[in-house]
């Protein structure tokens, strides 16, 4: 299991990255938002020779603007993987099945040489969802003891705490590994 953390605007550009193997931005959310850090805690994650991800906070509707939106700011380089978050918003709503499907393959579309994987929290795997629909891959977040989510699906990545930050495990052998499966899409 490879460590890694994931980062938005409540974390410090100049986070730790000990021991880690990778790391996720918050990049934009919505049609509007831009995380403030995401160049500066980018930047940090490379020059400590990180792979990369880049995660955007899906709200309902407007999938087409919203994913041309997050692609428009997530930097663009082979090899980095894509996230959505799909979650219940401050709102207290969430996007369908439906959008977040239609989500990720406009990402993917847009974005071809790049992973694109599903973050959701375990209820929303095993409640909300009904296609199991993840892209490339799925990142989970349960709260328990790293690399052990409690579902049945093939995940690559694990939030198992976020104390002190949100913290990951990824389901490959090495850091190489990981990179070239985060190449070859």
């Amino acid at each position: 299991m490879l460590r890694g953390i994931d980062v938005s605007a409540y974390q410090s550009a100049n986070y730790d990255t000990d021991g880690l193997s990778f790391v996720f931005v918050k990049a934009t959310e919505g049609r509007s938002y831009v995380n403030p850090k995401l160049a500066a805690q980018t930047e940090r994650a490379r020059d400590a020779g990180l792979v990369v991800g880049f995660y955007h906070f899906l709200w309902p509707g407007n999938l087409t603007a919203q994913a041309e939106y997050f692609v428009s700011k997530a930097p663009d380089r082979k090899g980095d993987v894509l996230a959505v978050d799909w979650e219940t918003n401050g709102e207290g709503t969430h996007p369908s099945n439906a959008e977040k499907d239609s989500f990720i393959r406009r990402l993917k579309t847009l974005r071809p040489d790049n992973r694109v994987v599903l973050y959701c929290n375990r209820n929303f795997w095993l409640n909300v969802d009904t296609t199991s629909y993840a892209g490339d891959g799925l990142w989970i977040a349960d709260y328990v003891s790293a690399g052990k989510p409690r579902i049945q699906a093939k995940w690559r990545f694990h939030q198992y705490t976020d104390d002190p930050v949100d913290t990951n495990v990824a389901d490959f052998a090495s850091k190489a590994a990981l990179k070239e499966w985060a190449q070859s899409a």
